[in-house]
């Protein structure tokens, strides 16, 4: 029986099919899509990057913790940790060097490499429909990128890459602890990088300096990133790391509406160019093939086995 066979089995012993995966993994992308709402509020308008990913990862952690059963020791934990700081590292340097936009979108390109190293490392299936969505959905991407990451340096296309490439490997690492509890994985993956950035922001003393902006931070470390976070490894548990990295790009798409909705009224509200809204179109078009593709096609008859006696002769 090959992997794909063990994973339908394993599925179905749980009462679990893919559309319950990807419903969790939608509603992630939901909510981690609210990130704008909060990066672009009144209280953390000067917050450097790395103070906004230790404040959201203490405040994770504290979500996820009361929601651990039991801790436990395994020595996948180790790489899996350190992918996610890596992936941290790699997201926030491009932040603070780039427009903020820029290193969202450039997260986006790791349905690629998932691709790649889905099918070499973890043997995943992928079908013709998933190439589709793939191929508009990275060609939505490189529209959104192609004016914004012109003339870099060798280092520059270097670190923009490993965006990409880092997150990928979060989203394949979590498939391959997956037989762990999802919050104790994002819970100590949150808390080594709460870890990674503490001396940093105890050095500058980075904290919220009112009672509302305490409320804000505390929301955006557990609705924006535990709770979502949570969800998206148990939905990667039924169905393969390039799909649900597919419905994520649902993710920045939704961004700059959120951000309209809440924030179009400041002064220094800017709103999406051309080539956002040509990309999004392409994004939600490969998933509109995926899915559609997928209901058209006819549905395997099943064959019922009987018990009758045969006809006498």
């Amino acid at each position: 029986m090959n992997s794909s066979q063990n994973r339908l089995s394993t599925s179905q012993e749980l009462g679990i099919n893919p559309a319950h995966g990807r419903i969790l993994v939608l509603i992630a992308a939901l909510m981690w899509s609210t990130s704008g709402f909060f990066v672009k509020s009144p209280w953390f308008q000067d917050w450097p990057g790395y103070a906004l990913a230790f404040w959201r990862a203490v405040f994770a952690s504290i979500v996820l913790l009361p929601m651990v059963k039991k801790f436990e020791w395994n020595w996948r934990l180790v790489p899996t940790t350190l992918i996610f700081a890596a992936m941290n590292y790699t997201y926030l340097s491009t932040m603070a060097e780039e427009e903020s936009s820029i290193a969202i979108w450039l997260q986006y390109v790791a349905p690629v490499w998932i691709v790649i190293i889905g099918i070499l490392w973890l043997n995943e299936r992928v079908t013709k429909l998933d190439w589709v969505m793939v191929g508009l959905q990275m060609t939505g991407v490189a529209v959104i990128l192609s004016m914004s990451l012109s003339g870099g340096t060798a280092g520059q296309y270097f670190q923009w890459m490993m965006v990409g490439f880092t997150y990928a490997l979060v989203v394949l690492s979590l498939r391959w602890v997956k037989d762990m509890q999802a919050a104790w994985v994002i819970a100590i993956n949150h808390i080594v990088t709460s870890l990674v950035f503490l001396p940093k922001v105890i050095s500058e003393g980075i904290y919220p300096d009112s009672v509302g902006g305490w409320i804000a931070i505390a929301c955006f470390g557990m609705f924006q990133m535990g709770i979502p976070y949570c969800l998206f490894a148990i939905g990667l548990k039924h169905i393969p790391g390039h799909e649900a990295t597919g419905i994520l790009l649902l993710e920045p798409v939704l961004v700059p509406v959120w951000v309209f909705v809440a924030w179009s009224h400041l002064d220094d509200y800017q709103s999406p160019d051309s080539t956002t809204l040509v990309g999004a179109t392409l994004i939600l078009s490969g998933l509109v093939c995926r899915y559609w593709g997928e209901i058209r096609q006819p549905k395997p008859i099943e064959v019922q086995e009987t018990h009758e006696a045969p006809p006498k002769a």
